[in-house]
Formats: structure tokens, C-alpha cells, sequence
């Protein structure tokens, strides 16, 4: 068995795996209901930026189930505050989230115009609303969330749902859904024909453009935002208690990391760098399959930009540091770490095959023939 230390950095790249999993698997399903009333101007046309998706979204949507219970089962105190604290915004996310398969169902019941015109409007929230949350909540995890722990462990949280939508986090909330709704474009030059394919090829170069943009100010600002250091804790192979630990506050810390390792410039270099070939390749309207996995490491990095910076914290706290969660003191026990570990080394692959396999099989573009020709089976 890996000694605690090891299974603790384990599963916290392991939970950054999942959150990348999250953006990129589920990012162009949110993508392509962001673009449906944009790109789509008949009703046939919505149908098939629908039918894009349609297979793959349930199937794509696990890999957030599977990010909020591994945290529950490595990261008990993360699920705790995060899920308390966050509550509301959580209760929005899923508000949102139960459009998508509500809309795709009952859109296409009845053919009058207003009918499917709402249900279209609610696909749109259900991806506009989920990106923009998301963003916000890493926006906030960067500043650090008012929260503490008395002597008993017992959390409270000061904040507001309003209070999440802070400047700098509604920034973050811009960045994710540039970043989604460039991942949804790419997606659909995959799978659509002309005229959706070079709509979305002009989707994908603006939104790439606006990445890179909102993602360079987002950096700076970051740049002199307070961040965190640990001043002193009892070990990294220590029993889990935040309190064990003092913790500093300094404004540019989260720089400062990156100077103390500059291999981690790699991940938002990528992130810039991705998003210009996606955006390149879509002006061209050539490579869509490059354009579409240019887009997914560019989702990749930026979600990698986030964890890097704010290592070892997972979730600080701005009303009292030292309350801060780490990678150090926020885990489940060793046991629990390993065996959880032992179950995802056999059972990632063959999920990672069998989606795999499924693309696959889905794999080509959604006609105009097909929907005309299956008009009852399809969305």
C-alpha cells in the first residue's frame, strides 16, 4: 500500500481528473444547448444540434455524479463545506440541470411553434446556467470561502448566494462559458453539415478568441488577489484536522506558486495556446476533429490552472485560514484512499473503453436526411 502522503496527491490528481472529465465530457453537451437558438434558425436545423448530443448527454453527465462522490468518499469535509456552503448555488446548478432531459423529451410532443420554442429556451439555461455556476465557484474557491470550524470540527458559513456573484468570480463564471460554448462549437462542426458546420466553425473562432482574452485578465487579476501558504502543519502524512495547521494570507501568493515551481507555467501556456489552434483551425473551417481536441486540452488546461495555483489548498477559507482545507488534512483515512484507489485502477479503464467504444459507434455526422427520415425516434 502507498504510504498516506502518496494516496493523498493521488487523489487529488485524481479528483482534478474528474473535474477535467466533468468540463470536457459534458462541456459541449452544455455548449451545443448554449448554441441551439444561436445556430439553429429552423426547426430542423435545432433538431439536429439537439440529436448531436442526444445519444451521449446521459452517459456524459455521469462523470459529474462520479466527481461529487469521489470528493463525498476521499475528501469528507470538501463534500461538507462545499455542499453546505454552496448550497444554494448547488439547488440552481441542478434546477438548470433537470431542464436538459425534461427539454429533450417534451420538446418534440407537439409541432406548433411556441411549444418547442420554450422547450428551446429552457435547453439554452440549462447549459448557460450550469457553465456559469461553475465558473463562479471556482471563481470563489481562488478568493477562498467564508467559512470556519469551531474546536469541535463543526463548520459555519457566513456567505450569501449573492455574494458568490462577486466580481472577480463572475469573471471566472465569462472565462467557463467562452470556454464551454467554444468546446460546443468545436463539437458540432464535428457532427453537423453546412450551413450549422460553418456556423459553427465562426461560433467556435469567437468564443476561442474571447478564452483567450477573459482567461489573460482573469490571470492577472489573480495574479494580485490574497492568496494562501501554510505557515506551519503538523505533516503530510498526519492525521486529517485542519486546525493542526497555521496558514498565511498575502496578496500575490497565488504568482508566487509559480515562481516556486515554474514547471506549472505549462498548464496555462496550454490553455492560451489550445485555444488559438481551436479558434485558428475553426476560422479555417479545416480540421474539425483537431479543432474539437484542441478545444478539450485547452478545457483541460484551464481546469488544471485552477488546482495548480492554489496547491496543496483545496478550499481555503477567507474568514478564518487557518481553517483552510488542504491536501494535507482534508482526506478519508489511508485505507479508504487505497481502497478506493485499487477499485478505480480496475474499473477507469474499461468505463474509459466502453465510452470510447461509443463514440465510435456514433460517430459521423447528423443529417438532415436522418432526422427527416427517423422523425419520430429522434429528438
Amino acid at each position: 500500500m502507498p504510504d498516506y502522503e502518496t494516496l493523498r496527491v493521488i487523489w487529488w490528481a485524481l479528483l482534478g481528473v474528474l473535474l477535467i472529465g466533468i468540463a470536457v465530457m459534458d462541456g459541449f453537451d452544455l455548449g451545443s444547448a448554449i448554441l441551439l437558438p444561436i445556430i439553429g434558425r429552423t426547426d430542423l436545423e435545432r433538431r439536429i444540434v439537439i440529436n448531436t448530443v442526444g445519444p451521449v448527454w446521459e452517459g456524459n453527465q455521469v462523470w459529474l455524479i462520479l466527481g461529487g462522490g469521489a470528493i463525498f468518499a476521499a475528501w469528507p469535509p470538501l463534500y461538507a463545506v462545499a455542499f453546505s456552503g454552496f448550497y444554494l448555488a448547488m439547488l440552481l446548478l441542478l434546477l438548470s440541470l433537470i431542464l436538459r432531459p425534461v427539454g429533450f423529451k417534451f420538446r418534440s410532443e407537439f409541432e406548433g411553434t411556441h411549444w418547442r420554442n420554450v422547450w428551446d429556451g429552457a435547453l439554452f439555461i440549462s447549459g448557460l446556467v450550469p457553465a456559469l455556476v461553475f465558473g463562479v465557484a471556482f471563481g470563489n474557491v481562488l478568493q477562498g470561502v467564508p467559512y470556519r470550524f469551531d474546536d469541535m470540527l463543526r463548520m459555519t458559513y457566513e456567505g450569501s448566494l449573492i455574494g458568490l456573484f462577486n466580481p472577480f468570480a463572475l469573471l471566472c463564471g465569462l472565462v467557463s462559458i467562452a470556454m464551454i460554448v467554444m468546446h460546443g462549437a468545436t463539437w458540432l462542426r464535428v457532427k453537423t453539415e453546412a450551413p450549422l458546420r460553418d456556423r459553427a466553425a465562426r461560433a467556435a473562432a469567437i468564443a476561442g478568441a474571447a478564452l483567450i482574452v477573459l482567461f489573460l485578465v482573469g490571470g492577472v487579476w489573480a495574479a494580485n488577489l490574497d492568496g494562501y501558504a501554510i505557515a506551519r502543519f503538523a505533516g503530510t502524512g498526519a492525521p486529517s484536522n485542519p486546525l493542526t495547521k497555521d496558514v498565511t494570507r498575502a496578496a500575490g501568493q497565488l504568482l508566487a506558486n509559480y515562481g516556486a515551481h515554474p514547471w506549472m507555467l505549462a498548464a496555462p501556456i496550454a490553455a492560451v495556446a489550445a485555444a488559438f489552434i481551436a479558434a485558428i483551425l475553426s476560422l479555417r473551417r479545416i480540421a474539425a476533429v483537431a479543432a474539437f481536441l484542441s478545444s478539450a486540452v485547452a478545457v483541460a488546461a484551464v481546469i488544471a490552472t485552477a488546482g495548480l495555483s492554489q496547491f496543496p489548498f483545496l478550499l481555503p477559507s477567507s474568514l478564518d485560514p487557518k481553517s483552510s482545507l488542504t491536501v494535507w488534512d482534508a482526506s478519508s483515512s489511508r485505507t479508504t484512499l487505497a481502497v478506493m484507489l485499487a477499485v478505480t485502477v480496475v474499473f477507469l479503464p474499461i468505463v474509459s473503453i466502453y465510452t470510447g467504444w461509443v463514440y465510435r459507434v456514433m460517430r459521423g455526422p447528423v443529417t438532415a436526411e436522418q432526422i427527416t427520415k427517423n422523425s419520430h425516434s429522434a429528438y
